[in-house]
């Protein structure tokens, strides 16, 4: 008799490990289709062609978070605003998971529909805010936006609690923007975001960026901003390629330390052409 009740007891705890085991597998494809679908949301919803201009050259990259869960809302964006104008925008949704990456999208329409409406990037910003709220999501977004003027090389700038941008010019010179920004989108009514000016000068660049390129556990964000300024640099007065630029500042995302997302944007003007 002790011998059947441990044959017994075996079998319990065989058929106990089998379901089990077949949970575990459930919930890991349940997880994979989650992580797919997210990231099938976040490439459809990046734009598949850039604006051109006369001497504007501009640049992407992207790299989707993908362990596990940890699928982020990072975008960028160009198109061309209603006065011949360039808007440019890249930010961050809060969060790791579908929400984020169709908060990223909603996001991102609203301030192409908004651009119509007006062109200034703080009011740009506080319009969004404000339809952000409206749509009554717990989430929240960081955001940089500019409008570029082709001809002039005259940018103007907006930050919504976003991490600088990075610029140099064709003489050497580097560094990180000055601005005093706003918020995060989505956090509180009536907040004005303060508009910095700026000149792109022959062969110079902006590196718009979020913060999976130059923050984690392996990197702190001070670090990594002024290892995006020595590339910049570099590649200004190089006179690199604008897409060889965002190549080389998405490949030091990879010393951050996470599988954060990663996106970033370079715009230059009258430097060798780079195809979009």
């Amino acid at each position: 008799m002790p011998r059947k009740r441990t044959m017994d007891e075996g079998d319990e705890l065989l058929a106990r490990l089998g379901s089990l085991t077949a949970q575990a597998r459930r919930r890991a494809e349940l997880q994979r289709t989650q992580v797919e679908l997210a990231i099938a949301l976040q490439r459809g919803m990046l734009p598949r062609d850039l604006p051109a201009a006369p001497g504007l050259h501009l640049a992407v990259r992207y790299a989707p978070a993908n362990l596990g869960l940890n699928v982020g809302g990072d975008w960028y964006d160009a198109f061309t605003m209603p006065d011949g104008r360039i808007g440019l925008s890249i930010g961050d949704v809060q969060g790791h998971n579908i929400e984020a990456a169709s908060f990223m999208g909603q996001v991102r329409a609203g301030l192409r529909a908004l651009a119509s409406v007006t062109g200034d990037p703080g009011d740009l910003l506080a319009r969004t805010n404000d339809l952000l709220l409206s749509l009554g999501s717990d989430l929240f977004a960081t955001c940089t936006f500019m409008r570029l003027d082709p001809a002039t090389g005259v940018l103007e700038s907006a930050r919504a609690g976003h991490i600088p941008s990075v610029w140099a010019t064709a003489d050497g010179k580097s560094g990180v923007v000055d601005d005093e920004g706003g918020p995060p989108l989505g956090i509180g009514q009536g907040i004005e975001f303060p508009v910095t000016r700026h000149r792109l000068t022959t062969g110079g660049v902006f590196v718009l960026l979020t913060d999976g390129v130059v923050e984690g556990p392996s990197l702190n964000i001070e670090d990594g901003l002024d290892q995006v300024v020595r590339l910049a640099g570099i590649a200004a007065v190089a006179g690199l390629e604008a897409r060889a630029l965002a190549a080389a500042v998405i490949k030091g995302a990879e010393s951050v330390g996470h599988e954060d997302d990663a996106a970033v944007l370079v715009v230059g003007l009258d430097g060798p052409a780079a195809p979009a």
